[in-house]
């Protein structure tokens, strides 16, 4: 197989990969991702040591310990396309040869879980709750410019979807990492995430704009796949960005959501910061 070029895979001068700036060695075997670059300190604040940091962009990375055990958090900022950088450029920090700019002839896989936080369509899913996702669904178009395969019941889920919910575009379906959800997710609410391109008009908030689909919270939160009793339950901005690029590079990952809205309801957690703090220290101690 020939080189990657330069254009392809971009490197800094100092080898990192481009947006990231990370060598292979600040990588731990479960590396933990963010939205916003503040939560990261909320995390390694519960470190024993630092041992890294690195500040680039939207991505921000700190390397240390917690109870011995060495972990990776970074930031991504907002929305799936961050996430097609993350993914990939954390891909190949272990499956490319950045020296030769060859593919390895070992495959890495890698185990990630992100914290998010999240807002509910049903009206069962208690503010202030956990939620683990089983199926994102993507209404974005990222998976567009990939050839993703999903299995018999996604291609059902994603089609019935979309007739039934009036979607602008028939989404795209894929289940996180039952491995990892073992793990991390025991207690916590099991749910299905709607990924958007956006907070206002694709989440069905209007403040000044008029918007194309006012009726698409209504229609997320009835929509229910009879034969396999499959609910929406939140939604949220990378998830089905994740669990996309996951299944196409072959790692391990995860989402758990501090839910702090319910939109059903109308309702926002009086305090969003203890929520999304009792998450992380739930999956801390849970690695």
């Amino acid at each position: 197989m020939p080189k990657i070029s330069e254009t392809d895979l971009i490197l800094n001068k100092d080898g990192s990969v481009y947006h990231l700036n990370l060598l292979p060695k600040h990588l731990s075997d479960i590396i933990i991702t963010v939205g916003d670059p503040g939560r990261v300190y909320r995390v390694s604040e519960h470190f024993d040591d630092i041992e890294f940091e690195m500040n680039k962009r939207e991505y921000i990375t700190q390397v240390g310990t917690y109870k011995g055990k060495r972990i990776t958090v970074i930031s991504t900022g907002m929305g799936t396309d961050n996430i097609e950088i993350l993914l990939t450029e954390l891909d190949a920090l272990v499956n490319i040869d950045l020296k030769t700019r060859e593919l390895k002839s070992k495959k890495k896989k890698l185990k990630i879980i992100r914290i998010g936080t999240s807002g509910a369509l049903q009206d069962d899913v208690p503010l202030d709750s956990h939620l683990v996702t089983d199926y994102a669904v993507g209404l974005d178009n990222l998976m567009s410019f990939y050839n993703l395969e999903m299995n018999e019941f996604e291609e059902e889920i994603a089609n019935d979807l979309y007739k039934k919910a009036k979607l602008p575009i028939v989404p795209y379906v894929i289940k996180g990492s039952e491995m990892l959800r073992e793990q991390f997710g025991e207690g916590m609410i099991v749910g299905n995430t709607v990924t958007t391109p956006g907070f206002y008009a694709p989440q069905g908030r209007a403040l000044r704009t008029s918007i194309k689909y006012p009726a698409l919270l209504e229609e997320l939160n009835y929509y229910h796949n009879k034969s396999s009793d499959f609910w929406l339950t939140n939604f949220e901005m990378e998830t089905a960005g994740y669990y996309g690029m996951a299944r196409l590079l072959g790692h391990e990952v995860l989402s758990v959501n501090a839910i702090i809205a319910n939109r059903v309801k109308n309702k926002f957690s009086k305090d969003p910061n203890k929520v999304i703090d009792a998450l992380i220290k739930k999956i801390l101690d849970r690695i």
